[in-house]
């Protein structure tokens, strides 16, 4: 999808890299003004098109998203991608339509738009923190303090009630407060003085090898609870920026097409 959206811009960008270049007074005489400007057949068309995809874009995943009778139909996950995909090549679309000139309430709407762009890839950035199931849902807090009692279910099998609770300390202990990669070193630390205090207390062999792992998803589920009370708290405020700016794009867009269909311009129709 992202080739799809590069190699687009690329194409559209070259193919009129000659008349955008041109100035707004001497643009009326170039020969591509009549396709490329905005009420012109190529311009106009990308204008309409750019615009579908947006409103595709926004209606369908929100469609997806709160719709119980289209659940079943492909992930959430992949109906975020298609959102994002939509959501990015129509504003490219748009913007080679205004044939980069716009003012007035137009202007309003296009800055809008870009902020909702900037928004969304942050917004992305956000979601992927977010712990997930395989089918794109997120896990709530309670779900993942479930699986939690579920790994110190399975150590008991392993190992003593006395040396799980030992081990449960340590990781809980963990520093949470540094960046990322120094959280998996301190992880992974942690990890190796576990993995020496059960040797010292002749644990071997796949019993070892077993608590290790499960020592790993302990940590992994401790990260996970810390990434979503962030994330969703991040999240929150994310909404705030990006639905007004989203509401004020379309109510725009909206009139922009009104006032387009009123004064005429029907593109090829």
């Amino acid at each position: 999808m992202v080739l799809i959206i590069v190699a687009v811009t690329v194409y559209l960008f070259f193919t009129g890299l000659p008349y955008y270049q041109t100035s707004i007074e001497e643009r009326f005489y170039h020969p591509d003004h009549k396709s490329l400007k905005p009420s012109g057949a190529l311009g106009h068309g990308m204008g309409i098109l750019g615009t579908s995809l947006i409103i595709i874009g926004v209606f369908g995943y929100q469609a997806r998203k709160y719709m119980k009778s289209l659940s079943k139909i492909w992930l959430l996950k992949h109906w975020l991608e298609f959102h994002i995909f939509l959501c990015t090549l129509g504003p490219i679309l748009v913007l080679f339509h205004t044939s980069f000139k716009f003012g007035g309430l137009v202007s309003i709407s296009f800055w809008s738009m870009v902020a909702v762009v900037a928004s969304g890839v942050i917004g992305r950035f956000i979601y992927l923190q977010i712990p997930r199931t395989i089918q794109g849902r997120e896990l709530s807090l309670q779900e993942i303090q479930g699986i939690k009692s579920n790994i110190s279910f399975k150590m008991e099998d392993e190992i003593s009630a006395d040396k799980i609770e030992e081990i449960l300390a340590l990781t809980k202990r963990a520093d949470s407060k540094n960046s990322m990669t120094k959280q998996y070193l301190l992880d992974w630390q942690l990890k190796g003085k576990i993995k020496k205090q059960l040797i010292n207390s002749h644990v071997s062999g796949k019993k070892l090898k077993s608590v290790m792992n499960m020592v790993s998803e302990e940590l992994n589920m401790n990260r996970k609870i810390e990434r979503l009370v962030i994330m969703q708290k991040l999240f929150h405020y994310w909404h705030v920026i990006h639905l007004p700016f989203a509401i004020i794009m379309l109510v725009i867009m909206i009139i922009h097409v009104g006032v387009t269909l009123a004064f005429g311009y029907k593109w090829i129709f």
